[in-house]
């Protein structure tokens, strides 16, 4: 893998962006228990999917949530390990609801994987975003379009001309009675690094918490770092139906507030500038140049708490470096 040392950050001499080796198993494992339960779960998996899918719009937020969690039976998917930052084990239930994400609130958890959106989407019914690099605006997202974009190469891809954006403020205030959910370093990875963080979580109002959320998985092969067609979601499928069970581990810090919220003009009542308001309806890309230091260190400090929660490092590498990572590797394979 020396070809792809330019794609190790400097820093750390973490890649990100290489996919996880996979576990080492018996042969009868791979050669007689994988292909039987990848057989006996593929079509029912299917089934329950599509169904759901097509039923979504009509289904009560309650019944989406427990739905949910038959997919994650299906696939052998369980929750082990669910921790808050600086909370003794044991004392989960006493915490008050302030310390976790709510109705109301920004989770901003790192990207690796499909499951991602399905484990939030379980917990906490959220409105998904595609955030962007250098851009304060973000894109909605359904739940399927938040799952696909994982393994989809539009996550490398910017946002369309006519492609309609809005800001997170302005999310919460149209859905007062869910959580928004981001995954600012708008690329999957393989859990080892925390690529830079979009500006979009600037816009979130100085009233509203930012929870940082890490999600790790066993195995770690779970995660899809390189993005791309049909071939990329057989052998994610392969992975998640072919194997007994797999483990999330979840770590939730505690909420940071974005303290340059005033001085970028967010109400808190999620209201935008109105500047700010025109660009974003218009469609025109919102680089508002660089950053002030009281808005890095909003970013930093979401960064260093996932890095610090998923045991992982924070890294140079942007998501034009991960175009180029792509590139090389589709080269290779070819």
């Amino acid at each position: 893998m020396e070809k792809f040392s330019q794609f190790r950050d400097r820093g750390s001499g973490i890649s990100p962006f290489m996919p996880s080796p996979a576990p080492d198993s018996s042969l009868i494992s791979r050669l007689l228990l994988a292909p039987l339960l990848f057989t006996l779960r593929l079509p029912f998996f299917l089934l329950y999917t599509t169904t759901y899918f097509l039923l979504l719009p009509l289904l009560p937020s309650p019944l989406r949530k427990l739905l949910l969690w038959g997919i994650f039976a299906l696939t052998g998917t369980w929750w082990s390990d669910l921790q808050l930052d600086g909370v003794k084990r044991g004392s989960l239930s006493q915490q008050p609801p302030t310390r976790i994400p709510r109705a109301g609130t920004v989770i901003a958890a790192n990207f690796t994987s499909p499951l991602d959106a399905v484990y939030l989407a379980a917990v906490w019914d959220c409105v998904f975003v595609q955030s962007f690099p250098d851009s304060r605006s973000v894109r909605r997202l359904s739940l399927w379009q938040a799952i696909s974009l994982a393994v989809s190469p539009r996550q490398l891809a910017g946002p369309g001309q006519n492609e309609k954006r809005t800001t997170i403020a302005q999310l919460l205030k149209e859905n007062p009675t869910r959580a928004i959910a981001v995954f600012p370093e708008c690329a999957t990875t393989n859990g080892k690094g925390i690529l830079p963080l979009s500006p979009s979580l600037l816009t979130v109002p100085s009233t509203t918490q930012i929870f940082p959320l890490s999600l790790r998985y066993t195995p770690v092969d779970d995660t899809t770092p390189v993005p791309g067609g049909v071939k990329v979601w057989c052998g994610f499928l392969w992975k998640l139906l072919a194997r007994p069970t797999h483990c999330i581990r979840i770590r939730i810090g505690e909420g940071v507030v974005n303290t340059a919220g005033a001085a970028n003009g967010i109400s808190e009542h999620g209201e935008a500038s109105g500047a700010d308001l025109r660009r974003n309806r218009s469609g025109v890309e919102d680089d508002n140049g660089e950053l002030t230091a009281e808005e890095q260190r909003v970013l930093d400090k979401v960064a260093e708490t996932l890095a610090r929660l998923g045991r992982a490092k924070r890294v140079g590498l942007t998501v034009e470096d991960k175009k180029n990572f792509v590139k090389a590797w589709e080269k290779r394979r070819r």
